[in-house]
């Protein structure tokens, strides 16, 4: 057993952005309604994608910090996420299953409990900026879904 304790994500977050000047300390994003959508059609029929924020690596050029939807045929085998804040002591990404549900995603297609996988996934870099992520990343990957008459999207934040 190990004497590790968890890794205090908020007073870190907190302490950086204090450590850089900012005027006031870090908000947490806060939702006063949450966007949930009912399904207009059986599950079994629908369109399923995956947002991740870990950063494709590999065959896939260097992607800028910005969100991107990338074709489910070049998902690669590697994803970095080393970049990423997460208690690396109790955890680890070695098992890309485990962030990346397309193998779990494959079979819910063959069982027929799903419709089938959109064309793209798309990766959205984990940011600290709430204005960001609500003006420019969550509109693109929406967009995207859109584009691709995607009806559920998976969000798998590491």
């Amino acid at each position: 057993m190990s004497d590790s304790v968890p890794v205090e994500y908020m007073q870190r977050t907190r302490a950086f952005y204090n450590a850089q000047g900012f005027s006031k300390s870090y908000q947490w994003a806060s939702n006063d309604r949450i966007p949930f959508h009912v399904l207009s059609k059986p599950l079994g029929e629908c369109s399923v994608t995956f947002v991740t924020t870990a950063v494709p690596d590999g065959s896939i050029p260097k992607l800028s910090r910005s969100a991107q939807s990338i074709p489910m045929s070049d998902i690669p085998e590697v994803f970095r996420t080393d970049e990423l804040s997460w208690d690396k002591e109790a955890t680890h990404t070695r098992d890309t299953g485990s962030f990346i549900p397309l193998q779990s995603l494959e079979e819910l297609v063959k069982n027929k409990l799903i419709g089938h996988l959109a064309e793209r996934f798309h990766f959205v870099p984990t940011e600290y900026s709430q204005n960001n992520t609500l003006t420019k990343d969550a509109p693109q990957i929406v967009t995207a879904c859109h584009e691709d008459e995607v009806d559920i999207a998976i969000l798998v934040p590491l």
